[in-house]
């Protein structure tokens, strides 16, 4: 497997994108928590980023609210039933954990939910920032509480009415 990363600025702070065999695998904070050694991230080489970096300035601009780029998320059987699960909850809204571990089949699971989501390696396109403690609070978050708050003002600030239920 051919590895290899870039950082890009962001308006969270540089962000480390990682790539395997030329598709994106990690897209990791500064000081994120669960963050790989920086030596298992390859080679420096932008090449196979255009898409993702034009794709995350564009979120940040708040001119796109999915992304399409192709990931690929390595993880167990339970992490990447959580990871493809978090790119179901809409842009601008929360989910609980429970919820979320209700929406995998797995009520009983919030806690098992909330360290897989602690564990995702693609931040912000997996979006694991749009899952909240059950009374709605921020809890945990990898890249630090104080992103996780701007991320949720920032999509509800941008959200389109009717992704929010609203009609224009």
């Amino acid at each position: 497997m051919h590895r290899t990363h870039t950082t890009v600025d962001s308006p969270v702070g540089p962000l480390t994108l990682v790539s395997a065999d030329g598709v994106l695998s990690g897209l990791y904070l500064d000081r994120q928590r669960y963050r790989p050694p920086a030596e298992t991230f390859g080679e420096p080489d932008d090449t196979p980023f255009g898409q993702v970096m034009d794709q995350l300035a564009e979120y940040f601009a708040g001119k796109r609210s999915e992304f399409s780029v192709p990931v690929s998320l390595s993880g167990t059987r339970f992490q990447r039933t959580v990871w493809t699960a978090l790119r179901d909850i809409p842009y601008g809204e929360t989910v609980s954990y429970g919820e979320l571990a209700a929406r995998i089949g797995r009520p009983a699971a919030a806690r098992a939910v909330g360290l897989a989501n602690g564990k995702n390696p693609i931040s912000i396109i997996v979006p694991c920032h749009r899952v909240v403690g059950s009374t709605g609070d921020l809890t945990g978050y990898g890249g630090g509480l104080n992103r996780k708050q701007y991320l949720l003002d920032f999509e509800q600030r941008t959200a389109p009415a009717t992704s929010l239920g609203l009609r224009p």
